[in-house]
């Protein structure tokens, strides 16, 4: 009991040495400790103001300009919805007139997607790694357009890759089953047929009620039967 005792009253004396050691610390560093939480709050302070007296009146400039730019790229007119049409800006300029607005974010997205439909593909490329995907189904759209321009450039099997990584990305009803479609059939341009049963298969296991899901058997038998062969 004795020891018990003597055990507590030992870390009842560490917890007070610690704190009075902490306590001299601050004494002696006290000047140094409050510039420090003095720049902390500044640049808090600095980062807020920033994002509200900055970055929120660019966003509300971005967002009317791109709403006309949209209504191009809406009705596939894809060079005023690229260049503009001399009173509202397109994508590009978005891009570099409102830099760190969500605006020229998703405006790297259409300038990907209008490049695509121009039959740029390094162009269309470049565009859509820029943007930043944060949307669950234009996130993937983004990523499969990609395959799509890869396929375009005669690289299917970069194109198979970016359409695997499009049905796992942020996997939903829509996206997932139409990019493992597409891998599918890229795989059999390539013979690898049991990678296209793969991707089959799971649309029939997992997303049978979707647009893929109700037409996907007929790929399903012929990569299984083409795959018992190789």
């Amino acid at each position: 009991m004795a020891k018990k005792k003597d055990r507590t009253e030992d870390n009842i004396l560490a917890v007070e040495e610690a704190l009075s050691k902490t306590e001299v610390f601050i004494e002696k560093n006290q000047k140094i400790l409050t510039i420090i939480i003095g720049a902390i709050i500044v640049v808090v302070l600095a980062f807020f103001g920033f994002k509200r007296l900055y970055i929120a009146p660019k966003e509300a400039e971005a967002q009317s300009q791109m709403f006309m730019a949209e209504k191009y790229f809406e009705k596939d007119s894809v060079n005023l919805a690229l260049f503009g049409d001399g009173n509202y800006l397109g994508f590009l300029d978005i891009i570099d007139d409102y830099k760190m607005t969500k605006s020229a974010n998703l405006s790297k997205y259409y300038a990907g997607i209008c490049y695509l439909k121009l039959g740029n593909w390094e162009e269309a490329i470049s565009y859509l790694k820029k943007f930043k995907k944060k949307d669950e189904m234009v996130s993937a759209m983004a990523i499969g357009a990609i395959g799509d321009a890869y396929m375009e450039m005669s690289d299917p099997d970069k194109a198979a890759g970016y359409y695997m990584k499009a049905a796992n990305d942020r996997t939903n009803e829509f996206t997932t089953p139409l990019f493992l479609m597409k891998a599918g059939i890229t795989y059999e341009q390539m013979g690898e047929w049991d990678k296209a049963l793969k991707a089959y298969e799971r649309i029939k296991n997992e997303y049978d009620k979707s647009f893929e899901g109700r037409g996907v058997v007929k790929y399903l038998i012929r990569a299984k039967e083409l795959a018992s062969q190789g």
